[in-house]
C-alpha cells in the first residue's frame, strides 16, 4: 500500500497479456497520459522519437525504454508501469507476447492480483493460439479476475458485431479451461485514440458499460487480500555464518520470541531466543517481515530453500510433487527443478495427462509439446518443503529445467 499526499492508496499488480502488435504499449502509454501519470518531459521525448523515426505520435514509446525496442517495435523485456486513478494505484506489467519471450510473461503472470489481456479487433490479428496461450497461463497461476479490452475498434468502424464475436469466442474458451465467466469483464477501447480508456467514448455508444480504468477500480475492489494464517518462514540462509542464527522472510502467520519452531524438510525442533527485524531487535514479526531468528541449537549450513514453521502440518515434505508443468521446448534430457531459491533433481518424471493450451483439451500421452502443459509426477533426488499453489503461491511454483537449460514453469498441485 503506497501512500500520496497523507492518502493511503492500494497498489495493485496487473498483468497485460496478449499479442504483440495488438497494442499492449500503446494501451500502457495512453493511460499514463489520460491519468496524467507521466511527466510532461517523458511525453515530449516520445514525441521527439516519433518524429525522429517519421512517425506520427506513438504513446508506447513512453514506455519503451530501449532505442531497439522502438526500432524493432517490440517490447523486449518485461516492464513496469505505475498509473494513479481515483486514489487506487496499478503497476502493469508489460510483458512480451511473442512465444521466445515466453519465460518472461511467465515471470510477470506468477506475481499479478489479476490479468488485463489484449485481443485486437482487426479480422488479420484477433484471437490466436497466442491470446489463448497466455489465458491458460493466467488461470494456472491463480489469477481469477480477469478484463479483457477489445482493441483497435477504430480500425473495424467501431463494430459491434465483431467485440460481441471476440467476446464470444474468448468466453468459450474460458469456459473450456475452468475460468469463472462471471469473474471476465470486455470493453472496447481504441488504445491509440484512448477511447473508453477513461472517458467513456461517442464513437461507441452501443456499449453501456464502464471505462476500462473503472473496470479496474472495482476489479480491485473485489480481489482477495490474504490473511495470515499458520507460520510458514522462507529460509534464506545463516546470518554470518552461524548456525544457531538464521534469516528468511514471513510469508504467513507470525513468530514470536520463544516461538518453538521446526525446519522442514529437516525435522527437529529448536527455541527462538531472539528475533530482529531490518537488523534491529523485536518481540515477533509478521506476513511480509524478513526477519534473524536466534535459536537455541544449531542447524546445519544447508538450509537455503528450508521452511520454518510451529506446525508441521503447515506445509508437506518429501521427494514427490505433482504439479501442472507448462513447457517452452521439448523435454530431452536430465530435469531439474529451482524451487525456493534451490536447484533440486528430478530422477524420474511421469506424464499423467497433456494440456493442449490452445483448445483446453486433455488426454494420455508420453511427452508435452513446446508451448503446452501437462499435469506430471516428479521424483525429486532429496526431500524438499512446500505446498500446493492454490494454499501458498510462495512456495508452490517452479522453474524447470532440463540439462540445465529453461523449459517451463510449473505450479504445484498436491
Amino acid at each position: 500500500m503506497a501512500v500520496e499526499n497523507g492518502v493511503k492508496m492500494i497498489v495493485n499488480r496487473v498483468t497485460l497479456l496478449g499479442n504483440k502488435d495488438h497494442g499492449k504499449s500503446t494501451l500502457i502509454g495512453s493511460l499514463l497520459i489520460e491519468t496524467r501519470s507521466v511527466s510532461q518531459h517523458r511525453i515530449d521525448d516520445a514525441k521527439k522519437t516519433s518524429e525522429k523515426l517519421g512517425r506520427h505520435f506513438e504513446p508506447g514509446y513512453i514506455l519503451d525504454s530501449f532505442e531497439e525496442e522502438r526500432l524493432n517495435e517490440m517490447t523486449i523485456d518485461t516492464t513496469r508501469a505505475q498509473v494513479k486513478y481515483k486514489n487506487t494505484g496499478f503497476e502493469f506489467i508489460d510483458v512480451p507476447g511473442h512465444e521466445e519471450l515466453m519465460k518472461n510473461m511467465l515471470s510477470g503472470a506468477s506475481y499479478a492480483d489479476f490479468a488485463l489481456l489484449l485481443v485486437s479487433a482487426k479480422p488479420e490479428e484477433g484471437i490466436t493460439g497466442q491470446t489463448k496461450r497466455h489465458l491458460f497461463v493466467a488461470k494456472m497461476f491463480g489469477i481469477d479476475r480477469l478484463v479483457v479490452a477489445v482493441n483497435k475498434l477504430d480500425a473495424v468502424d467501431y463494430s459491434r458485431e465483431r467485440f460481441e464475436e471476440i467476446k464470444r469466442d474468448i468466453g468459450s474458451y474460458l469456459d473450456k479451461i475452468g475460468f469463472k465467466t462471471a469473474n471476465v469483464s470486455f470493453v472496447p477501447v481504441s488504445a491509440y485514440n484512448a477511447e473508453n480508456l477513461v472517458k467513456l467514448s461517442d464513437k461507441i455508444k452501443w456499449y453501456k458499460g464502464k471505462s476500462l480504468m473503472d473496470i479496474l477500480v472495482n476489479a480491485s475492489k473485489s480481489r482477495k487480500i490474504r490473511t495470515d494464517g499458520q507460520l510458514l518462514i522462507q529460509i534464506q540462509g545463516l546470518f554470518e555464518g552461524n548456525d544457531k542464527s538464521i534469516f528468511g522472510k514471513v510469508i504467513s502467520g507470525k513468530v514470536k520470541k520463544g516461538d518453538k519452531i521446526t525446519l522442514l524438510p529437516l525435522g527437529g525442533s529448536a527455541k527462538v531466543l531472539d528475533l530482529f527485524v531490518s537488523g534491529r531487535k523485536a518481540k515477533a514479526a509478521g506476513r511480509g517481515g524478513v526477519v534473524t531468528l536466534d535459536l537455541d541449537r544449531g542447524v546445519g549450513d544447508d538450509i537455503r530453500g528450508f521452511i520454518a514453521v510451529n506446525d508441521k502440518s503447515a506445509c508437506r515434505s518429501g521427494d514427490t510433487i505433482r504439479a501442472i508443468l507448462l513447457t517452452t521446448r521439448n523435454i530431452s534430457g536430465r530435469p531439474s527443478i529451482k524451487i525456493n531459491g534451490m536447484e533440486v533433481g528430478c530422477r524420474k518424471m511421469t506424464i499423467d495427462r497433456y494440456i493442449d493450451v490452445t483448445t483446453g483439451e486433455s488426454k494420455k500421452a508420453k511427452r508435452i509439446k513446446p508451448l503446452n502443459a501437462g499435469l506430471v509426477e516428479l521424483k525429486l533426488d532429496r526431500n524438499i518443503a512446500t505446498d500446493a499453489f492454490e494454499r501458498t503461491p510462495e512456495i508452490g511454483r517452479f522453474v524447470f529445467y532440463t540439462n540445465k537449460n529453461f523449459s517451463g514453469i510449473g505450479i504445484i498441485t498436491e
